[in-house]
């Protein structure tokens, strides 16, 4: 099968979230199950063009009363098989993608011609294809910067070369959904019958995720749990609606994480490798873990992780606001020792900055460590994620595989993967909480804490069920071909 990934990141090109780790290793699976992938993003001015190959000629772009002229450049994606690479393609418009941000500037406000900017590179792929004659069986778009790629195949492009080319959008966060003044869809060169009638319009507003929901073929979401949860008026962010009315072609595939990059047993980057037979690797990290940041070094305290972007969907207002019960509370009543790494907002950066300065157990570093992400997800006991919502969630998944019990929030994708510890039998992989709130947040924290102190059996029991389940992405790229193969 041919599949073109359709996507505004991946790494190791450009990275602002799990989205760009998704698609690569979605891509390598695919490719490793025999299928020809290939994928196609913008070159953005911290992706160097002397590394890539460029395609002869310039490429032309028809968009709404103008014609686009773009400079195509390509690569293979690291960590492919040889026996079946990966070709990624890069659009290279210096107005549009020369800017270090990939959505936003230094100061985190979105670029103000973002629609121009995605609805171009939409439009511009299927150019790429006709460029280098090759004609996908699925075109895979991921979230709103790309769902206009469904759109534009269904309103105009289904034809020719395209006729037997189906569409699946990939939602991995319906929090964001490109919401933009109708002004910009004259640049569509769409039809305002297609903006009133292709999910569009969102109250005068142009929804670009909206319209991607009405026009793709079939759609998914990072989890079972959370496709369910985006169908309520809760956490469906206003397109509960829209996702309900084509609930049967929407379904949730749960992200896998890179069992190569994320194992403890073959792990780099932590001091000693170690796997369920050996632990004695975890203990050295721990020890690691407490002198980089400066605790007390005690393998009998239990060490709290978190690596995680400091904003509201993370739970981070109900942790580290005032109340009673949240991480000054916890760090001051119980014994034990909290280590963070994040960025994000900047009160939030302000205030664990403060709170590590009056607090001799809890220690953070703004900004991210690859490195340092690796230590903290080894030499944790514990790792905290209480989010507001998760659509799917990596870390806990980093964390089972490493023997650190996560604490989460029942939502998502944590609902998903971790398993609720059962105190009478000894089961379970961490521990989980329903309310988001500080009290919450605090009494699960404790229970945890009460567990590991009282129970190092069972601690020990769950460590090691958590690192022998199989999050690798080879059953989740298996679930993404039945669901092409019924499209």
């Amino acid at each position: 099968m041919k599949i073109l990934m359709t996507v505004s990141e991946a790494v190791p090109f450009a990275k602002t979230g799990g989205l760009a780790d998704a698609v690569s290793s979605l891509s390598i699976a695919l490719a490793n199950l025999g299928n020809e992938v290939k994928i196609i993003m913008p070159r953005y001015w911290r992706i160097d063009r002397t590394k890539l190959t460029p395609l002869e000629g310039e490429m032309g772009v028809k968009m709404g009363g103008v014609e686009e002229w773009c400079q195509v450049y390509k690569t293979a994606m690291p960590g492919a098989s040889k026996n079946n690479p990966i070709e990624v393609f890069f659009i290279d418009h210096e107005i549009f993608f020369g800017r270090d941000g990939l959505y936003s500037n230094a100061f985190n406000e979105d670029y103000i011609d973002n629609p121009r900017r995605f609805t171009f590179f939409s439009r511009s792929v299927f150019q790429v294809c006709n460029k280098i004659n090759w004609h996908p069986d699925i075109i895979h778009a991921h979230d709103w910067p790309t769902a206009l790629v469904p759109v534009y195949l269904k309103y105009g492009l289904r034809e020719g070369l395209f006729a037997n080319t189906k569409s699946i959008l990939t939602i991995h966060n319906l929090g964001y959904q490109g919401i933009y003044h109708k002004d910009n869809f004259h640049y569509t060169g769409l039809g305002w019958n297609v903006f009133y009638g292709g999910g569009f319009d969102d109250w005068g507003m142009m929804n670009m995720l909206k319209a991607g929901i009405y026009a793709a073929d079939r759609l998914n979401t990072v989890s079972e749990t959370y496709c369910e949860e985006t169908k309520t008026q809760t956490h469906g962010f206003r397109l509960d609606g829209p996702l309900r009315y084509r609930s049967a072609d929407y379904c949730g595939i749960l992200n896998g994480i890179d069992d190569k990059v994320w194992n403890p047993a073959a792990d780099k980057l932590i001091p000693k490798p170690y796997s369920t037979a050996d632990m004695s690797g975890k203990l050295l990290a721990k020890e690691t873990l407490q002198k980089h940041f400066g605790l007390e070094t005690n393998p009998k305290i239990p060490v709290i992780g978190m690596v995680t972007r400091l904003t509201g969907q993370k739970g981070v207002g109900e942790l580290f606001g005032p109340s009673y019960g949240s991480a000054f509370s916890i760090c001051s009543d119980m014994a034990l020792q909290f280590v963070l790494i994040g960025t994000g907002e900047m009160w939030c950066e302000q205030e664990v900055n403060a709170l590590s300065g009056r607090l001799p157990n809890f220690k953070v570093k703004i900004g991210y460590s690859e490195e340092i992400g690796h230590l903290i997800e080894a030499g944790s006991d514990l790792f905290l994620m209480p989010s507001r919502y998760e659509p799917c969630g990596l870390n806990q998944m980093y964390s089972l595989s490493y023997g650190t019990l996560p604490i989460v929030r029942r939502t998502g994708g944590l609902v998903d993967t971790v398993q609720n510890y059962d105190q009478k039998t000894g089961k379970g992989t961490g521990f989980m909480f329903d309310d988001l709130t500080p009290q919450a947040i605090y009494n699960t924290v404790g229970w945890a804490i009460w567990t590991y102190y009282n129970k190092p059996e069972d601690i020990l029991k769950m460590q090691k069920r958590g690192m022998k389940q199989d999050f690798s992405w080879t059953l989740s790229a298996k679930k993404y071909m039945d669901m092409y193969a019924a499209s």
